[in-house]
């Protein structure tokens, strides 16, 4: 055996060795504790020793499933077989999609003739040989001929590859099937094999290996002649997406001394709250993005400047290209991601790409592809595709962007895909009809914001004063929480790391205005920057603040004009042509080549995308500089003729403080006539809004015209649509007072989904006028968006909470439970304690109990002091429950669900011992041994059971049930 520890691959085979019936075989790895064999080697054996290269010692193994027909078995380990420990690997399954014979395969394993030492120890060995689709058709049965015969028979007759059995058949890195039988004849070259095929079409093994690993068996990629050779260029692919999305730029980092200018992803990335437009999701309400996204295939995923958006996309494509997603999204490890960034495809001047295409949009460092094989990834069902920036893509292309997206999901139906979006640049349901589910990122809540706000000080410590600095955490943290004006200026990433980045180089002090959020960080990324690192014009180049904007902004709002996001050396060049001549104290200092290497090298705010592409940090920067320009040009009249575009909505917003007491009054007399004049309800909202906002920057404007926005605004109320809600919401606090009273049609006209959406303090008097039972369905909903304890005080405890069940989603909520004994049935979803939930829910008369998504609940005792009145128990998800001995104590339950729980025969009669159950629902049950019987139930009277998410023949005792038991898939 080899002394080094190789990687996981289905590549390494390891040894099995049945001690029960002296019998040595080969296996391969599944994942890192899960290995196929094949059944005769195993026999009647109940766990057999598996024994991995690198790894001193073996293991002992449970045989999970074993069908002496197909001749596979499946093994179990106590722990991981690989190294480091928590290793997600999973191998890559390949079906055989062609009747050409397939040249190139390997077999692998530990066969007698490599014995050495007299035959005491094993040594693995290697064979080539072509796959012959068309043998072995009668008995279904895969056979390879090697290429050259493996050796000699010896003396006694027997094969000289005994003990190959199990041994992985490879086509490049793709497991095709394992060695099953060398039959007798032609030289011991024709190798008879299970294929992969047939393991995966058998319903109790798949059921076993889910049980097993928590997660379902891997896609079957397809495989032919022509696509052997892909794996590795599948890796250089890979490598080649982990270098570029592997790591990120973290605004504040590097401008103030950081020695790298990139942070990576892991430690950067933040997961983020959304919520699903599906009215009738399982669990209405925020959750957080990667557990939103395992259950959907594809998603339209919504969201702010700066909200995140990109970040995900990159860190997605990272993750699965290198198969380190954690369990949520364990599905999409080792899928192929294909980064659509749709803003260069603009700047180049590109059109759609085709699936050929693909590989090479995102300009990854990575040679051209195989031919074919971007189809053949997309067929096989094992890509990504992640499609960054719908709303980059000008209003007269979205249509060829929406045919362009459902032709090539049409056509390679099997492929998951996310695609983003700012809130309002597509209708909804744009992309409902290829399977979209759409979501929307939501604002980070106080507690992201802390933890964002110590991410980046860990990071800033990696290079500073640790002292220094975490004193400054705290201090930033202290205001945040004492603040809510400041928190609410970070409720995104971006703005987030520019208030940290402030906080820090103004030692604490910082703007009140998101306006003047942006034009500090400009004075921090072009005036401060090198002053602070003691770096004095290192390229002969030094430019004011004033005198970098001025070159910058005319660049941006070239961009703006042309839809564009991204730029070409050129295109930048011939703008500083057209600047520098009436710039004289800059010209002089350099050529437009060496001015322009100076911004992309010194001042912050340009970054190269891919070769010879470049754009802004971020697209605020862009918007903020453009607008500027717009403004100090006199041509707020050009603003105002895009007011009906809405990618240019930010740049007129943004204009607003750039604008003297003179031009204020145009742009925003300017919006009111464009809304005015509009027909369209959604769209004379959206401008009326941003009218609204813009006269928020005024430190004067004429009373006359304040009247006027807010008559305007008041004839948008209520909101009648969830795109004007939206919009109306983004006046935060302001729009309340002028809000209609409760009235029959109140719900129907949204004011109060309006009142919610606002949230916070300020929105809880006008909430309390609707407490009442009619509206309690969505007040009780929207809890998160308001402060805990005042909205419960003020809104939960007024209303009647009998006969609905209340969400407490976190530890502030849970603390108000004292105050709400009047609600009977709770839904406990997130990380509590047992000790938490015992402590909050002391005394209170609870008839019906969901916990969900807990982690930490073992047992069910503390369930136990509720057994009078609980008829009504859910458990969900709830992964390290193991003990349902308290359920036994619990005999008014008539309603039991239990959700993807490990159960026992032990547990099921202790379900069966509850004296008025009436109504049974298992869902995706754990049972013992891959099969469920539920005979211990039989003596249940009047029991109605249903099983979702196990096979039919995997369920035990169903003719005794008769009509009481219902299956579903």
């Amino acid at each position: 055996m080899t002394t080094h520890a190789p990687s996981p691959s289905v590549r390494l085979p390891v040894v099995v060795h049945s001690e029960q019936h002296g019998l040595q075989g080969s296996g391969v790895l599944l994942t890192a504790d899960t290995v196929l064999t094949c059944a005769h080697v195993l026999r009647t054996a109940y766990t057999a020793w598996v024994s991995v290269p690198g790894r001193g010692e073996r293991t002992l193994c449970q045989v999970i499933w074993s069908d002496q027909r197909l001749d596979a078995a499946l093994l179990q380990a106590p722990e991981s077989l690989v190294r480091p420990r928590g290793n997600q690997y999973r191998a890559k399954i390949s079906l055989l999609a062609t009747d050409q014979p397939l040249p190139g395969c390997e077999i692998l394993g530990y066969p007698r003739v490599q014995r050495y030492e007299e035959g005491r120890k094993l040594e693995s060995d290697q064979y080539r040989g072509t796959l012959l689709p068309l043998a072995g058709l009668v008995r279904r049965t895969m056979v390879v001929e090697l290429d050259a015969p493996p050796a000699a028979e010896p003396p006694d007759g027997s094969s000289p590859l005994a003990g190959l059995s199990g041994g992985p058949v490879v086509a490049g890195d793709g497991l095709l099937g394992i060695v099953r039988e060398i039959p007798r004849g032609r030289g011991h070259r024709r190798v008879e094999c299970v294929p992969m095929s047939a393991i995966a079409a058998n319903g109790e093994f798949l059921v076993a290996f889910t049980q097993a690993t928590g997660r379902g068996f891997p896609s079957l990629t397809a495989l032919t002649r022509h696509s052997s050779t892909d794996s590795a260029y599948e890796q250089e692919y890979g490598d080649a997406v982990g270098a570029a999305y592997r790591r990120t730029r973290i605004f504040g980092l590097d401008e103030l001394g950081r020695r790298g200018a990139s942070w990576d992803l892991d430690t950067a990335y933040l997961t983020l709250e959304a919520t699903s437009r599906d009215a009738e999701a399982a669990a209405p309400g925020p959750r957080r993005i990667d557990e939103l996204l395992a259950s959907r295939p594809r998603v339209l995923l919504r969201g702010d400047a700066g909200a995140g958006k990109t970040t995900l996309v990159w860190w997605l494509a990272a993750h699965a290209a290198a198969g380190t997603l954690g369990p949520r999204l364990a599905e999409l490890n080792g899928l192929v991601p294909f980064v659509v960034p749709l803003r260069t495809l603009r700047a180049r001047g590109s059109g759609f790409p085709s699936p050929a295409d693909l590989p090479g949009v995102a300009g990854l460092m990575v040679d051209p592809a195989p031919d074919g094989w971007a189809g053949r990834v997309l067929s096989g069902g094992r890509a990504l595709l992640l499609v960054d920036g719908l709303d980059e893509v000008p209003q007269k292309d979205r249509e060829a962007a929406h045919a362009w997206l459902s032709g090539l999901l049409a056509r390679f139906p099997r492929t998951r895909c996310v695609a983003t979006v700012r809130p309002l640049a597509v209708e909804p349901e744009w992309l409902a009809g290829e399977g979209f589910e759409e979501l929307t990122l939501l604002p980070m809540r106080d507690q992201d914001i802390q933890s964002f706000v110590t991410a980046w000080h860990d990071a800033a410590r990696l290079d500073g004063d640790p002292a220094h600095l975490s004193a400054l955490e705290q201090d930033l943290a202290q205001q945040f929480r004492h603040n809510p004006a400041l928190s609410d200026l970070a409720r995104t990433p971006l703005l987030c790391a520019v208030i940290c980045a402030l906080h820090r180089l103004r030692e604490g002090f910082l703007p009140e205005t998101r306006w003047a959020l942006y034009e500090s960080a400009l004075q921090l990324l072009l005036g401060t920057r090198d002053d602070r690192r003691r770096i004095d014009a290192p390229d002969g180049i030094r430019m004011s603040v004033e005198e970098h904007q001025q070159l910058l902004q005319r660049l941006a709002a070239w961009l703006v004009r042309g839809g564009q996001t991204e730029f070409t050396r050129e295109q930048a060049l011939h703008r500083l042509n057209r600047a520098l001549p009436g710039m004289p104290r800059v010209q002089a200092q350099g050529t437009p080549e060496e001015i322009l290497t100076h911004l992309l090298n010194r001042s912050g705010l340009l970054q190269e995308r891919t070769d010879d592409v470049f754009q802004f940090a971020h697209r605020t920067f862009q918007d903020f500089l453009a607008a500027k320009e717009f403004v100090e040009d006199d041509l707020v009249p050009e603003l105002l003729r895009h007011a009906r575009e809405q990618q240019w909505h930010d740049v007129l917003l943004l204009a607003a403080g750039h604008c003297s007491r003179r031009e204020l009054p145009v742009l925003v007399e300017g919006l009111l006539a464009a809304g005015s004049g509009c027909r369209d309800r959604d769209l004379k909202t959206t401008l009326y809004v941003l009218a609204a906002l813009c006269a928020q920057h005024a430190a004067w404007l004429a009373e006359a015209l304040h009247r006027r926005v807010t008559q305007a605004v008041k004839s948008v109320l209520p909101p009648r649509s969830t795109a004007q809600l939206t919009q109306l919401a983004r006046l935060g606090a302001t729009v309340l007072p002028h809000l209609p009273g409760p009235d029959p049609k109140g719900l129907r006209n949204m004011t109060l989904p309006l009142i919610c959406e606002i949230g916070g303090a300020a929105a809880i008097p006008y909430a309390r006028v609707y407490a009442r039972e009619d509206h309690a369905v969505p007040l009780t909903l929207n809890w998160s968006r308001f402060p805990a304890e005042e909205y419960a005080r003020e809104i939960l405890a007024r209303i009647p909470l009998d006969g609905m069940a209340l969400f407490v989603r976190n530890r502030e909520q849970l603390a108000q439970l004292p105050l709400l004994r009047h609600a009977p049935d709770l839904i406990l979803q997130g990380e509590f304690t047992p000790a938490e939930m015992a402590a909050r829910l002391d005394g209170h008369p609870l008839r019906g109990v969901t916990i969900a998504d807990n982690p930490h609940l073992a047992d069910l005792s503390l369930l136990t002091p509720f057994s009078a009145g609980l008829d009504s128990l859910a458990l969900q998800r709830c992964a390290g429950l193991t003990d349902l001995t308290a359920l036994g104590g619990l005999s008014q339950v008539h309603t039991l669900l239990i959700d993807a729980v490990a159960l026992s025969p032990a547990d099921l009669k202790v379900i069966a011992g509850l004296p008025r159950l009436r109504r049974l629902t298992l869902r995706d049950p754990v049972p013992e041994g891959a099969r469920l019987d539920l005979a211990p139930l039989y003596s249940v009277a009047d029991l109605d059971v249903k099983v979702e998410g196990l096979p039919k023949r995997n369920v035990l005792g169903r003719a005794a049930f008769g009509d009481r038991l219902r299956l579903e898939p």
